[in-house]
């Protein structure tokens, strides 16, 4: 007799190897942990093999739950597709979506194809730029869902959390080490002015290796090893490497991680199309 895969088993398993965790896979899946895992387990018992390595407290795939997640991906991709072009209230329409550029990696990815699998017909339109220019746009309406890294968030924001803010270098670089500092910031970096005020604090002079509004140019003279910068823990660019010895460079204390919803009107993407972005971003980017 054929057998039929468990969906929701499958889905809990893809869930939680693409967030990094049972927690996490938990809140997106509004499941308990206990439900989440004994999905995986029956999903395991039902194949008759070992999806996760379990060890150190860490998960990872095993080689055959590897398999399983590609193939699992594109079944689940494919139901939900039906679902949304055969149901009545078929989900369509545009999210526009703020993120800052320094914080899009690793989890924005994800979130926009776990988006496009819960609702192909759903388009989220990513724009990615500094907080105080996201802002501006924000108060304008060219945002539905932003997603902001400042000291204080404005009044209605939800807060998700804080990072410290690191300085960041060439990988066992010695420009942080040089005097006067050389800093390499886009002109409008919100973070450019804390790490001024925290040198001339210090007593350390500087001065910039960098102008305008090349982020590229910017990581490109940090990884020369030509100037530092700040960013954000975790979220730190390729070819560079956190700051750290004995005789480091001053605290610049952290960043406040900020949620913003603006008033959908009528007739753009379902508001449980929006939650699900909500819910994503808080899972990925709270404390």
């Amino acid at each position: 007799m054929p057998r039929n895969l468990d969906l929701a088993a499958l889905r809990s398993f893809v869930t939680v190897a693409d967030v990094g965790g049972v927690t996490k896979a938990a809140g997106y899946l509004n499941l308990t942990q206990s439900a989440v895992s004994m999905q995986i387990k029956r999903l395991e018992e039902s194949l008759g093999m070992q999806l996760f390595l379990r060890a150190a407290r860490k998960l990872a795939l095993s080689p055959e739950g590897e398999q399983l997640v590609s193939y699992g991906r594109r079944m689940l991709a494919l139901n939900d597709e039906v679902l949304s072009r055969f149901t009545t209230a078929a989900c369509c329409g545009p999210i526009r979506l703020g993120v800052p550029h320094d914080v899009v990696y690793p989890a924005i990815p994800g979130i926009l194809r776990r988006m496009a699998q819960a609702y192909p017909m759903v388009q989220v339109n990513l724009v990615s730029s500094f907080t105080i220019l996201m802002k501006e746009g924000f108060a304008r309406g060219e945002f539905d869902v932003m997603l902001t890294t400042e000291e204080t968030p404005d009044p209605g924001a939800e807060v998700l959390g804080a990072r410290a803010l690191v300085w960041v270098g060439a990988p066992e670089g010695s420009a942080w080490q040089r005097r006067p500092l050389r800093l390499g910031f886009k002109d409008t970096c919100i973070f450019r002015p804390r790490a001024q005020a925290a040198l001339e604090a210090a007593g350390i002079g500087w001065d910039l290796a960098t102008g305008g509004e090349s982020e590229q140019a910017v990581e490109a003279t940090v990884a020369a090893d030509l100037a530092v910068t700040a960013r954000m823990a975790g979220s730190i660019p390729d070819g560079t490497a956190v700051i750290t010895g004995d005789n480091q460079l001053p605290p610049l204390g952290e960043m406040k991680l900020a949620l913003y919803r603006a008033p959908r009107p009528k007739g753009e993407a379902p508001d449980e199309a929006v939650e699900l972005l909500l819910s994503e971003l808080r899972c990925a980017y709270g404390s």
